[in-house]
């Protein structure tokens, strides 16, 4: 959504109560006045967009035992935490951010892992090497433009997009979300504890596709 420069002429106490309200949420003034319009003029912005979408994943995660959602109010990042069982049970951290501008990619999923253990490494090395070469083979010749893919020391991204063709809610965009990161990590701590193995991560992501989940 394109932003231009406007003047306003407003009183010295409302812009100190703007002031006072916009530090406690971690906003500038300039983004809560346009929040306060654009709810008044219920328009949709892309701030709003996101938060809603957040807001939704947390609802849908809220009661999951698997993963636990952290929305961070008026950020354009929320995180969930999921924990291994290997070992002493490290934790994994998803992060997913979405871009304002919605031209290209809707924004990128981060997985952050913290473990001193080589074996755990390579293993988690091994899984998300294994993650795009599945998606390569059944999600790519779908998907708008190609999904890059990066793997550092301890973290793992990936951008995420929607295939074009249709509108999409921020319900669907919040389910869509939602039911990616559910599969990525019962998939992952699957191959990890040594329950399933390439073949099935193939077969249940196929599964997963013909039940009608939105690719990403």
């Amino acid at each position: 959504m394109k932003k231009t420069l406007y003047s306003l002429m407003l009183s010295d106490e409302v812009v100190g109560e703007i002031d006072r309200i916009a530090h406690r949420r971690g906003m500038n003034r300039s983004a809560l006045v346009n929040q306060i319009l654009a709810e008044y003029a219920n328009c949709v912005t892309p701030e709003r967009r996101i938060s809603d979408i957040f807001r939704q994943i947390g609802e849908i995660l809220g009661a999951d035992r698997e993963l636990v959602p952290f929305v961070a109010p008026n950020a354009s990042t929320m995180s969930m935490k999921s924990s291994l069982q290997y070992r002493y049970r490290p934790t994994v951290k998803y992060s997913v951010e979405l871009y304002r501008d919605r031209d290209g990619a809707l924004g990128e999923l981060s997985v952050v892992f913290r473990t001193q253990s080589a074996e755990l490494l390579a293993a988690m090395d091994a899984f998300f090497r294994l993650w795009k070469r599945v998606e390569d083979e059944l999600v790519a010749p779908y998907l708008p433009r190609p999904a890059e893919y990066a793997l550092y020391a301890g973290r793992f991204t990936r951008t995420i997009a929607l295939p074009a063709g249709r509108d999409y809610s921020t319900a669907d965009v919040a389910g869509a979300i939602s039911a990616y990161v559910r599969l990525f990590d019962r998939l992952m701590k699957g191959v990890l504890a040594g329950t399933l193995t390439a073949d099935d991560v193939r077969a249940e992501y196929m599964q997963w596709l013909r039940a009608g989940n939105t690719i990403l």
